[in-house]
């Protein structure tokens, strides 16, 4: 019997192959035929998570109410580390009740917001290159994409002057992400003024994507949206325990910001999920009242390795900025070969896995995401490997 009337959703049947579901297909095949590969490509972080938020979920476990269904909401005292932890780091102001809402991982709310907000046919503004949930969201609700073009040249900032007015006239909303993924571009406090002050102009919803602003380097200090004035009444701000904490199997992430749009959000859960199980939101807000020592343990890895892997890069002839944030190198290709060519080069030829900048968006083609999470010897093995396959930069 053919079952061939079953067919897919047309919403999901345009998405692309999710790239890093392919990477693992290339890598499964690769391991079969024995590579020890070094797998420098999801951003998914190496660590361990710290010893007192897993104390803190061990004991969470031992509580009978733990074990029943979490508010939909997020359980108040979460909610009230999260407003405490902004009011701490950035000097923001938020009501736990209304202006706070857990996640199972920023991932996730970022599309549902796409589905909340935007119906089929609405104008969604989406950075290339961007990450992929940024425009995978919009496009599975149905929205038309706008991609506004980063380029080098401007660090990698959005230039709002280049989308033309008849587009941002009829936007909706616009995602940006700074510290930026997979660019690692950091934007200075003007930008974010300038952004609030011109989507108030054209009534546009601003999503800002935060999910690196703690990895931070070299006395370098992310601006948070809602430290804009007025920010908070048009837009919400995303936010994730993955990375800080190294919790990204955890599932725990928030977004902060105006009440309406999260109360929005909110109401599609309500019809999705059941929220994050109360024993990990205990540890989530462990995590964030933890001293910032923890953080800098983790600030400090990255630094290591991003100043070992420029240096080893820098004598196999490549030549670009640092990043100033983030757990990711942004690597351009040799001149002449686009971002998919020189990933699967580099994975047939040494067994080193990064990222094609192409899985990004187009604008991204031409450059490599590396991610920093193997350790320094591991790192070392990887450029050995470069140089033993004569793999340099040639511009």
């Amino acid at each position: 019997m053919t079952v061939n009337w079953i067919t897919r959703a047309k919403r999901l049947s345009a998405l692309p192959p999710y790239v890093f579901a392919r990477l693992d297909e290339l890598k499964a095949k690769a391991r079969e035929q024995g590579l020890d590969l070094i797998d420098l490509g999801m951003g998914n972080p190496d660590g361990s998570t710290p010893q007192p938020i897993i104390d803190s979920a061990i004991a969470a476990m031992s509580v009978p109410q733990n074990h029943g269904y979490p508010p939909f909401e997020g359980t108040a005292n979460f909610r009230r580390a999260i407003t405490d932890w902004y009011k701490l780091r950035y000097g923001v102001e938020l009501a736990p009740s209304s202006e706070a809402l857990p996640l199972i991982g920023s991932k996730e709310g970022l599309s549902h917001l796409a589905l909340a907000y935007l119906d089929p046919g609405d104008t969604v503004l989406v950075p290339s290159p961007a990450y992929p949930a940024h425009f995978r969201g919009p496009a599975l609700a149905g929205a038309q994409i706008y991609p506004v073009t980063l380029k080098a040249e401007n660090n990698w900032l959005i230039d709002l002057s280049s989308i033309p007015e008849d587009v941002a006239r009829k936007a909706k909303m616009i995602y940006f992400n700074y510290p930026n993924n997979p660019t690692t571009a950091t934007a200075p406090r003007e930008f974010f003024e300038e952004i609030v002050s011109w989507a108030k102009h054209y009534e546009i919803m601003l999503v800002h994507d935060l999910a690196y602003a703690e990895i931070a380097f070299d006395g370098y200090q992310p601006t948070s949206l809602l430290e804009i004035q007025g920010a908070k009444e048009i837009g919400v701000e995303f936010h994730t325990m993955s990375k800080t904490y190294n919790m990204a199997g955890w599932r725990v992430g928030f977004v902060v910001g105006n009440s309406d749009i999260i109360q929005g959000l909110r109401t599609l859960k309500t019809n999705l999920d059941y929220g994050i199980f109360s024993v990990i939101q205990t540890a989530a807000e462990t995590a964030l009242k933890l001293p910032q020592s923890y953080v800098d343990i983790v600030i400090e890895r990255y630094k290591q390795r991003r100043d070992f892997l420029m240096t080893g890069l820098g004598e196999l002839g490549w030549n670009f900025p640092a990043s100033q944030a983030t757990m990711y190198l942004w690597v351009p290709c040799s001149v002449g070969m686009n971002s998919t060519d020189f990933a699967l080069n580099l994975l047939q030829k040494t067994g080193v896995v990064v990222t094609p900048g192409g899985a990004f968006g187009e604008a991204g083609d031409g450059y490599v995401r590396v991610s920093l999470i193997a350790d320094l010897p591991r790192l070392q093995e990887a450029l050995d490997r470069l140089k033993k396959a004569g793999i340099s930069y040639h511009n």
